[in-house]
């Protein structure tokens, strides 16, 4: 098996840990904290951009 990294595992685990990031989101939201919630959104749109990228040019 490959060495785990940290770039490996997150590319295994993408969707789960957009789904948390999202969940973080939705309830940072239910606090009426918006601009923490638009954080966490701000880096799973990275991530999924950063993939949509990786995807692209393969």
């Amino acid at each position: 098996m490959a060495e785990e990294t940290v770039g490996t595992l997150a590319e295994l685990y993408l969707g789960n840990l957009l789904y948390a990031l999202e969940l973080a989101a939705l309830a940072l939201e239910r606090e009426e904290k918006p601009t923490d919630a638009g954080f966490y959104r701000g880096i799973a749109r990275k991530l999924a951009e950063a993939r949509g990228r990786e995807v692209g040019a393969g």
